[in-house]
């Protein structure tokens, strides 16, 4: 049950990313409900992340977030904002994505 709120913590920090990147894009009342979304999305991820972190064990569990937030917001930015998805870059997350999975493997969780 921990790891899934872990996930589900890692992929609301892909949410107020891409909100934080949207705000940045956007003027006015629009950015303003942009701002709104990425602070709702800032506190889930963090309830989450602090119960998550209850029962595992905090350098794996917080590298294990910041990588789901770190991949999914490159493919965010690839998908969505069409930012390029060069050879290195899919490399390098792919590695990434491998760190990940590895450290939920040698977890004692």
């Amino acid at each position: 049950m921990n790891w899934i709120l872990l996930i589900i913590a890692g992929l609301f920090e892909v949410g107020f990313a891409s909100c934080l990147g949207k705000a940045k894009e956007t003027t006015g009342i629009l950015s303003t409900y942009w701002m709104a979304g990425f602070f709702v999305c800032l506190t889930i991820s963090m309830v989450l992340l602090y119960k998550a972190t209850q029962v595992l064990p905090i350098g794996t569990a917080y590298a294990v977030w910041t990588g789901i937030g770190a991949v999914g917001t490159v493919l965010v930015g690839i998908f969505i904002f069409k930012e390029p998805a060069t050879f290195w870059r899919i490399f390098f997350l792919s590695t990434l994505i491998a760190s990940i999975i590895g450290l939920k493997f040698v977890s004692s969780h």
